[in-house]
């Protein structure tokens, strides 16, 4: 086979750039071949947050911070590409911290957050691999957050304090463990705005992820490891 394509590329033709067409041809049908073997998952993430912070944009007026370390909880969908030792994944999540409130300047209560995320997963947290173990994931991506989701006091809103959705560019680390398309991780992820914005984030949790086309192999014998 081998022959035969160095044969072809090296053939006598009419058009000088005829050889890089086919180059190029030949390397998409590679980089085809390499997507059609990855596995690919789909399924959900949830959990919640051991802890969770989050520094509204300064407006001179009241405390920006509110934080929460109890009733937290995320759910959301999330797809993975990859094969048993490596994978991409991408996932949205809604985040919502029932009882959210700064402490120092009580003016509600309540967080909700949106996080997207595109993760690189390691070991056995891939969520593509049949084997147990551990593993490892790096990523990040863009969260929409909101402190004061309800019940901001009106002597607040008087003074012109107002709690909209600001977003914060976030990174993660997480550590954990799974198989057969089931993973637990720990995480700490955190979010700041760029260009001299004073919006902080930060989320100290864990989750459960499952992706249910890995887990209906567990009864197949014929499966794929």
């Amino acid at each position: 086979m081998t022959v035969f394509i160095t044969n072809w590329l090296n053939c006598n033709s009419k058009y000088s750039n005829m050889k890089n067409n086919r180059i190029t041809w030949i390397f998409l049908l590679v980089c085809t071949a390499s997507i059609v073997q990855a596995q690919f998952g789909v399924g959900i993430t949830y959990g919640g947050d051991f802890y969770q912070r989050y520094t509204n944009p300064e407006d001179g007026i009241a405390d920006s911070s509110s934080g929460s370390a109890i009733l937290n909880s995320s759910i959301g969908p999330k797809i993975w590409l990859g094969g048993k030792d490596v994978s991409l994944s991408v996932e949205a999540q809604v985040n919502w911290g029932i009882i959210g409130l700064d402490r120092q300047d009580f003016k509600g209560l309540g967080h909700l957050s949106f996080p997207l995320l595109a993760n690189i997963n390691f070991g056995r947290t891939s969520g593509l691999s049949r084997q147990d173990g551990v593993g490892f994931s790096l990523g990040g991506g863009i969260q929409y957050n909101r402190t004061e989701l309800y019940g901001l006091d009106q002597e607040y809103i008087d003074l012109g304090v107002t709690r909209e959705y600001f977003p914060t560019y976030i990174i993660q680390a997480a550590i954990g463990t799974g198989i057969s398309g089931f993973a637990y991780n720990v995480f700490v992820r955190y979010g700041f705005q760029p260009d001299g914005g004073t919006g902080r984030t930060l989320n100290i949790g864990s989750s459960f992820d499952m992706n249910f086309l890995k887990m209906r192999e567990i009864d197949d014998p014929a499966s794929r490891l």
